[in-house]
């Protein structure tokens, strides 16, 4: 199995927005701001590559929304899903399966794209099948005030329309080395990959955890939906990651890829902050 962290851009979002309750005099020891209180986060993709399977978990944006749009979100950086792809050594027709965590813009938009002409919207994974819960899916065909804005229909309808999307009901394994549990505070269905990587568990934390700061229990941000429902399915996860020794890929954190855990005098915390890149190097080190 090969890992690999897939940059496709990053966006700015409003720190009390992701920090909740968190005061800023707080937070802002922990994340980084500027001047209008504006958080620069990554929208970090993962790709695996086990045998003939070749994964992407999440996939960005994308770029087909109107300017209007991408106003709101201050889009920067100098990577894109291509070029990350590209920089592994893979294309986008290579890509045999894409599993989306949910149906958030940021999440899901990079794998629609307009054809050249911007008449037709196609699938970038054409060779692909795309993978969500049936749960989210129905949140995003029917959303709730608070996340209209989140699901452009043209992100998830070519999915549909194509047939090649396929509707995940009940947790457990997925892939020979891939698994997915639910989770529903930040939204219904949310899902959850957990990657057996050479006997240790990598999970890709998507909203369930968008940065190492929301780590603490209380650090709940403002865009999920039910944060009591969260704050304890925290409490859950962290524990069983202490206990398990899992490896936390965070899709948010512009500044920190990777996590273990531990525990202190105020709960679970991170402990070892690295790259993917030399966990998997470690490993193999180790292998050898």
């Amino acid at each position: 199995m090969k890992l690999y962290s897939i940059e496709t851009g990053n966006f700015m979002i409003d720190g009390g927005a992701m920090f909740g309750v968190i005061p800023k005099v707080m937070w802002k020891n922990k994340y980084p701001s500027d001047e209008n209180n504006y958080c620069n986060c990554s929208m970090r993709s993962l790709l695996i590559i086990d045998g003939n399977r070749k994964i992407l978990i999440d996939n960005g944006c994308g770029d087909k929304q109107d300017e209007k749009f991408f106003s709101h979100y201050y889009l920067n950086g100098e990577t894109n899903l291509f070029d990350s792809l590209k920089n592994a050594g893979y294309s986008p027709d290579d890509i045999t399966d894409v599993i989306l965590t949910h149906l958030h813009f940021d999440h899901c938009g990079g794998g629609v794209k307009y054809n050249k002409d911007k008449s037709k919207l196609k699938l970038l994974f054409k060779n692909a099948k795309y993978y969500v819960s049936k749960e989210q899916l129905e949140c995003a065909v029917n959303p709730n005030i608070r996340e209209v804005a989140a699901y452009p229909k043209e992100n998830f309808l070519p999915m549909i329309e194509s047939g090649q999307l396929e509707l995940i009901e009940k947790e457990g394994k997925l892939f020979e080395n891939l698994k997915i549990k639910f989770f529903n505070g930040h939204t219904k269905g949310l899902l959850i990959p957990y990657i057996n990587y050479k006997g240790k568990t990598i999970v890709y934390v998507s909203d369930l955890i968008p940065v190492v700061a929301n780590i603490s229990l209380q650090w709940v941000s403002s865009y999920d939906l039910f944060p009591l429902t969260t704050l304890k399915e925290k409490e859950d996860f962290l524990h069983d990651g202490f206990n398990n020794d899992y490896i936390l890929f965070f899709g948010h954190d512009l500044y920190n890829e990777c996590c273990t855990l531990q525990k202190t005098k105020k709960g679970i915390r991170e402990k070892e902050i690295f790259t993917l890149d030399e966990f998997t190097n470690k490993q193999l080190a180790v292998g050898s």
